[in-house]
């Protein structure tokens, strides 16, 4: 469990409540989400990054996991919707290990959550010290037999 320590105040427990920290430190509220219901969403993902993410114990709570994003970002460009937030971020950084080990088939599968994870990776500042997590743009094959 991450803990941040700061000079002047008791220290911080949790990803979420750090995460949360920071953004008001850095005066990037929109980050946690304009409205009281994009809010409510962006709270949602965080605590979905923590318990399912970060809990996944097995290849099926994986699937699981990434079959459940593909639907949901079916017509999402961010998590939030139309706004790009910490669930975003915090989501980004709990995928990438998944992400890495896909296959190009497992990618086409979960083509959402691939579109999704591109757009997150290249959004300026995001994936830091991460690998590039490649996506490729044309097809292999085709259903045509």
């Amino acid at each position: 469990v991450p803990v941040l320590q700061t000079n002047n105040s008791p220290s911080l427990i949790g990803l979420i409540t750090i995460a949360a920290h920071l953004v008001k430190q850095a005066k990037k509220e929109e980050l946690l989400g304009s409205t009281a219901e994009e809010k409510a969403v962006v709270q949602q993902w965080l605590e979905y990054r923590v318990t399912r993410v970060d809990g996944r114990s097995s290849k099926e709570d994986t699937r699981i996991i990434l079959k459940d994003l593909n639907t949901y970002l079916e017509d999402k460009v961010y998590l939030a919707g139309n706004s790009f937030t910490l669930a975003d971020i915090l989501m980004y950084y709990g995928l990438h290990p998944v992400m890495v080990d896909l296959t190009v088939q497992e990618k086409e599968k979960y083509l959402n959550v691939s579109r999704w994870f591109n757009h997150i990776q290249h959004y300026p500042g995001v994936r830091q010290h991460l690998s590039n997590v490649i996506f490729i743009k044309n097809r292999l094959y085709t259903n045509a037999h």
